[in-house]
């Protein structure tokens, strides 16, 4: 019995949780603040003294009922990461962001079924599912990081490209995957359907996620309010998201392309500014969800083999990430900091492993999802500090960085940027600079 099924009005449960899940977020916060940790790692570790696994405070049932929040969570961030895809920045660097992306990717892919085949002698089918699942990149605490500490510069936009892009290869990858995996569990026999189906519906989930940016900048770069232009925002997001979710497709690359379509065709920058205030309370639930999903007995189940695939992926991507960027010829700070930003794992990951599960026979397939599950969560405890430290060692951020906590100086700056300068005028008892005013009018 856990604590919150003694209440028996359904709503007063869930409005009940929800709250309990934030108070704790908040107060583990205070904890991993004197640790010099990301806000992540606190809502990660308040999911799991929430879950069932440690508190008993919130059953099994009602974080499956609140699974809807994960979906709304990846929205949100692929929308904010597809502001970075301006094209007129892209074509200066785009296609070195291609480049290091499909090494970084394909190099933890490709260690991670090689280990699983020839050190523990699995199957190529599971070995496959799991590579292709182990190349993605979670975003949400890597940009939440950013946010934190908010580091600006050329590091930080090659991170958010690279992320953004990762998750478009590991799609691609496991969709891929998936098909050979489905021809070898049954029996080898594969037809055109198996591969240009899961294909097809990721295309159309761009051709969506373009016309929704279009049909967004229509409806709300007009004369609208600011309440109005966020509520049409979310609601379009929302249209989108559950198009996806109904396709059994992630909406992450569908609202990516929304973003990258909106700003491209003359979106504001200020829209996004005002959907960063209103989506942390959803990315902080998210994060708790992930951390109650942690089965502390599964870590033992899964054994030496998610150990190695913790290790080998984390291996895989920084030597991926530095050679990218040496052959790219990107900055040294650059080549030694990069793979520590893209350790995280989870949203994207979790949604595949669920998808290998039903490919996969039964008792392959809860081994599959109890190691991204469980690595996952593990991942995103480590991958903030990692974030961080990736962050301070290529000197973007200092020791005395101010937090989001304070004052947002950026909306500040933004503000001015965008407002005509107002024309000060000069005292009157100093001619010498009401000349030189004139003279530059």
């Amino acid at each position: 019995m856990y604590a919150m099924d003694f209440i028996s009005n359904a709503s007063a449960r869930v409005i009940l949780s929800l709250a309990m899940m934030m108070l704790a977020g908040f107060l583990m916060t205070r904890l991993t603040k004197k640790l010099h940790l990301p806000n992540v790692t606190g809502y990660i570790l308040a999911g799991v003294v929430l879950g069932p696994s440690l508190g008993h405070l919130i059953s099994p049932a009602q974080v499956e009922e609140m699974g809807f929040v994960t979906d709304l969570a990846l929205a949100f961030i692929a929308f904010g990461v597809g502001r970075y895809f301006k094209f007129s920045q892209l074509r200066q660097n785009g296609g070195k962001v291609v480049v290091i992306t499909i090494l970084e990717a394909l190099t933890a892919a490709v260690l991670v079924t090689l280990c699983m085949v020839y050190v523990f002698h699995l199957s190529w089918s599971f070995a496959l599912l799991l590579g292709a699942i182990g190349s993605a990149t979670a975003p949400a605490s890597t940009i939440m990081t950013i946010r934190q500490y908010k580091a600006k510069g050329s590091f930080v936009n090659l991170i958010l490209q690279v992320v953004a892009l990762d998750d478009a290869v590991a799609l691609i990858a496991f969709s891929i995957c998936a098909a050979v995996a489905q021809a070898m569990e049954g029996g080898g026999v594969t037809n055109a359907g198996m591969i240009l189906w899961p294909i097809a519906f990721n295309l159309a989930a761009l051709i969506l996620g373009g016309i929704a940016g279009y049909v967004l900048h229509r409806m709300v770069d007009g004369n609208r309010s600011s309440d109005h232009r966020l509520i049409l925002t979310v609601a379009i997001l929302f249209v989108v998201t559950g198009i996806c979710t109904a396709m059994d497709i992630s909406p992450l690359l569908a609202c990516m392309v929304l973003g990258t379509v909106y700003i491209n065709v003359g979106g504001s920058k200020r829209l996004f500014k005002r959907m960063n205030k209103f989506t942390p309370p959803i990315l902080m639930l998210f994060f708790i969800l992930s951390g109650m999903r942690l089965d502390l007995h599964s870590l033992a189940a899964a054994g030496i083999i998610g150990v190695a695939y913790f290790l080998v992926r984390i291996v895989g991507k920084y030597l991926g990430a530095f050679a990218g960027t040496s052959l790219c010829r990107m900055p040294k700070t650059t080549r030694r900091c990069l793979g520590l930003a893209l350790i995280p794992q989870a949203g994207v990951s979790i949604g595949l492993a669920v998808l290998g599960q039903r490919i996969l026979p039964t008792e392959m397939g809860v081994l599959l999802s109890t190691i991204i599950l469980s690595s996952g969560l593990l991942y995103e405890m480590v991958g903030p500090a990692c974030a961080k430290a990736s962050l301070f060692l290529s000197h973007t951020i200092g020791r005395d960085t101010p937090k989001v906590s304070e004052p947002a100086q950026e909306d500040v700056e933004d503000c001015e940027a965008l407002s005509p300068k107002p024309v000060q005028t000069p005292p009157e008892e100093d001619p010498g600079k009401k000349e030189a005013l004139a003279h530059c009018r």
